[in-house]
């Protein structure tokens, strides 16, 4: 049985009056961080890492790691919930909120669409109103220590509001692009907005990627 098939069987637990309306349905509650990546987790030099911001915008730029380190770093605690039924409260991330970095950097955006880029060949798409947030940000360290390689160092982004798969692991393109398009995970299936409250998990269509495909990509 192909793994998009197992997560569809999955049986859904009941909702969960102990946490009022924090916990979305279908969610089970830990405090493990679970990893849900299978492949290589990439290797980084800092040296020669950059993140690019291009597409229809005025004006690209590209930004290293000390740049980052070197804008507005802000902390948030915000709950997160993953796809394959699993919820995590009050993690505390810390890195540049999107908004502050559009603002610091003068980014003007041409589009509402973004479709965003990061290691091996990974895309998710999302819109504009989805990143300008409070509690959106680009994350470096959780709890107070650095992320680790397998949970998307030296960064990655959090968009709490969202199931897992859009808070996009080693991130490395913030394109904004004319037109909504499907990234990774959409175009097999997965749902292209993916509130976790609403149960946004899937598209209605068919997931027919192959095994191997499921073995490479992650969900978190």
């Amino acid at each position: 049985m192909k793994k998009a098939d197992r997560i569809r069987k999955m049986k859904v637990p009941d909702a969960s009056e102990k946490y009022g309306d924090r916990l979305p349905p279908g969610q089970v509650l830990t405090e493990r961080f679970p990893i849900l990546h299978e492949g290589e987790v990439p290797q980084y030099d800092l040296s020669s890492w950059d993140l690019a911001i291009f597409g229809e915008v005025e004006k690209s730029s590209r930004l290293t790691y000390e740049k980052i380190l070197a804008l507005p770093q802000k902390q948030i605690t915000c709950d997160i919930h993953c796809v394959t039924r699993w919820s995590r409260f009050d993690n505390t991330f810390e890195g540049v909120l999107f908004k502050d970095l559009i603002r610091e950097l003068g980014i003007v955006p041409k589009s509402e669409h973004i479709m965003l880029h990061g290691d091996h060949d990974y895309t998710t798409n999302i819109h504009i109103s989805d990143v300008m947030g409070d509690d959106v940000i680009l994350a470096h360290s959780i709890d107070g220590k650095k992320l680790t390689e397998k949970h998307g160092w030296p960064l990655r982004l959090i968009v709490p509001h969202l199931y897992f798969w859009k808070s996009i692991k080693w991130i490395r393109g913030i394109e904004f692009i004319k037109e909504d398009k499907p990234g990774f995970w959409e175009q097999n299936g997965f749902h292209n907005h993916a509130d976790p409250f609403v149960e946004e998990r899937f598209s209605g269509e068919d997931l027919d990627l192959p095994e191997d495909e499921w073995e490479k990509k992650e969900f978190d």
